[in-house]
């Protein structure tokens, strides 16, 4: 049982805000979400907080 995100990540290749779905994954204490950029293929990071 994986938890996922939806919502806005930051593509560094593309730059610019784009829509995408990621898995949650915690390490170091954080909640970080992992996608891909559905323009471009490049993978997509968002730190989202504390777990």
């Amino acid at each position: 049982m994986s938890d996922t995100y939806t919502g806005e990540f930051y593509c560094v290749k593309c730059k610019a805000k784009r829509e995408a779905t990621g898995q949650v994954v915690v390490a170091n204490d954080r909640r970080m979400a992992k996608g891909v950029c559905p323009v471009c293929g490049t993978k997509l990071n968002r730190i989202l907080g504390k777990a």
